[in-house]
């Protein structure tokens, strides 16, 4: 088991990462009057994972935070994921060790 934390733990960087820059890129577009990315697009990373780097990448690029949709949506899917991954290790019926 402890050999699947190495993977998962990349796997959530990248997402989160990914999550960031859009919301970097999408700042600049909006700045520019550049062609924007969809709402959606922008949650596809939020929904896979990487609501913490959205989250983020909103705060730090002052982007998309009057939006009711993401003041709401991305803070909502990152409780929802936590409690999933606390609900995995602590009343999952396998055994997860960190050490």
């Amino acid at each position: 088991m402890k050999t699947l934390f190495l993977p998962i733990g990349i796997y959530l960087l990248v997402v989160n990462l990914w999550g960031f820059i859009q919301m970097l890129i999408d700042k600049k577009k909006a700045e520019r009057n550049y062609w924007r990315m969809s709402e959606f697009s922008l949650f596809i990373p939020a929904l896979l994972g990487g609501a913490l780097g959205c989250l983020l990448g909103m705060r730090l690029f002052h982007h998309k935070t009057h939006k009711l949709k993401f003041v709401i949506g991305m803070p909502l899917i990152l409780v929802i994921h936590v409690a999933a991954v606390l609900a995995l290790l602590f009343f999952s019926p396998f055994n997860f060790s960190f050490m």
